[in-house]
């Protein structure tokens, strides 16, 4: 029975969403629930899941093209047959590491089996959402389906989060392996600032020049990006303030800690949960962070909703941290790790991208030393990290090699004065440098 794939609505306000990119061609089988094809709305990017399993038979909707919300924009035929001539091209089976860089699944990784150990049970796998092309890898592979993280609507488990579970299973027990360990009550240290390893950087699209200029579209997320930036700039009195920080302490946290909060929790520690809790600790005390402007009234928030931005490919993108002052450090941590991966695979809802009362991005993963970021309306403040790295500074009138990072905080001077800019900061500068904070 034909089953009518439709432009979803990824919120109230959402009335259109542009087709960016089919996932598959007509005539190829879908399996539920596996990503079909991605979408563009004002308010996020998202990937979409094919409804119904079965033979992508109809394609009714070109990439790049916009159509309102509800539309029908493919047909799935599910008994199994195209409705073209087109011969159906039946899926390879997957090899054990996936090809695409996807990013590893929040579950913790497990130690591989011996060959020898039995299967999970099949009784079992049926409990958890998921397709027989999943349960069938999850049999080869030696995966126990109730460890693994989904992604797919009500947790239902996909092709790619299986595959991304057994590349980190594989991956990361080698690494930790070959880390010759720490001595004895010193601290581990890297050999290069790990800021720099951090993210991998977003490529610029690939131009085929035709002639001496080539002009092609926005994409629908860059458009917005641009409308949101210049209106920012005609809203905002833009003033930036710079203080550098000394890391010593978030540093030596972050390596003495790293291995045990891997095999704790599934994910690495990056520095970002420390700079989302030194800047909540920062907007406590002073809470006109945390506002808006609304004609000549100032609006203060209760909840501190800290957005976190992360570059893709396409452009920004930034998740929001809701309610970050109730959390602790893992908390943060564990919300920062999902909301990012979610992301840059496009599996952000749009309640996940709104009502951000404060930002913090992170130019310094891709080697920035400082900028002047700009406010994200309706806020009054940013708070910009460069790159941390060592650097020669002066301690007790000798020369010592520190990590160092510097801290740009751009403010609405409509609203925030100079000197309370600069008090935010010190106080986001002091946390850091004095970081005494659990973070296992």
């Amino acid at each position: 029975m034909p089953t009518n794939v439709i432009m979803p609505q990824m919120g109230e306000s959402v009335a259109e969403g542009t087709v960016t990119k089919w996932m598959k061609k007509i005539g190829e089988r879908v399996e539920r629930d596996e990503p079909l094809f991605e979408i563009s709305t004002d308010k996020v990017d998202a990937e979409i899941p094919s409804p119904a399993e079965g033979v992508l038979s109809k394609i009714l909707v070109k990439e790049n093209e916009t159509v309102a919300v509800n539309t029908v924009v493919a047909v799935i035929n599910g008994s199994g047959e195209a409705s073209i001539p087109s011969p159906v091209k039946e899926q390879p089976s997957p090899a054990p590491v996936p090809a695409a860089k996807t990013a590893p699944s929040p579950a913790a990784p497990e130690p591989r089996p011996e060959p020898s150990a039995p299967a999970p049970s099949p009784a079992a796998d049926e409990k958890v959402r998921s397709s027989p092309l999943v349960r069938r890898i999850a049999r080869e592979q030696h995966v126990n389906i109730s460890e693994v993280h989904g992604t797919g609507l009500s947790g239902r488990v996909s092709k790619k989060d299986i595959l991304a579970f057994i590349e980190q299973r594989d991956v990361e027990p080698k690494r930790l392996s070959a880390a010759p360990p720490p001595a004895a009550g010193m601290p581990a240290r890297a050999e290069t600032p790990p800021a720099r390893q951090a993210a991998a950087p977003a490529r610029a699209p690939e131009i085929a020049f035709k002639g001496p200029a080539e002009t092609v579209p926005m994409t629908p997320i860059r458009r917005q990006i641009a409308e949101h930036m210049a209106l920012s700039k005609r809203t905002s009195a833009h003033v930036t303030t710079v203080f550098e920080v000394e890391m010593t302490r978030v540093v030596e946290t972050r390596e003495r800690f790293s291995t045990e909060f891997l095999a704790r929790n599934g994910f690495k520690l990056t520095f970002t949960p420390f700079l989302v809790r030194a800047a909540v600790e920062a907007i406590k005390e002073f809470p006109i962070f945390n506002s808006s402007i609304d004609g000549s009234n100032i609006i203060y928030k209760r909840d501190v909703n800290l957005g976190v931005a992360v570059a893709l490919e396409t452009g920004l993108i930034v998740p929001v941290i809701k309610r970050a002052d109730e959390k602790n450090f893992l908390g943060v941590a564990r919300a920062v790790n999902d909301l990012a991966e979610r992301a840059r695979s496009k599996r952000l809802s749009v309640d996940e991208v709104k009502d951000g009362t404060f930002t913090l991005t992170n130019p310094g993963v891709f080697g920035s030393l400082f900028g002047t970021p700009i406010i994200n309306q309706p806020q009054v403040a940013i708070l910009g990290v460069g790159v941390i790295e060592k650097r020669p500074v002066i301690r007790n009138d000798a020369i010592a090699i520190r990590p160092m990072v510097y801290l740009m905080l751009s403010f609405d001077h409509r609203l925030i004065d100079g000197s309370v800019a600069d008090q935010f900061v010190a106080r986001v500068k002091a946390v850091l440098e004095n970081w005494d904070e659990p973070v296992v």
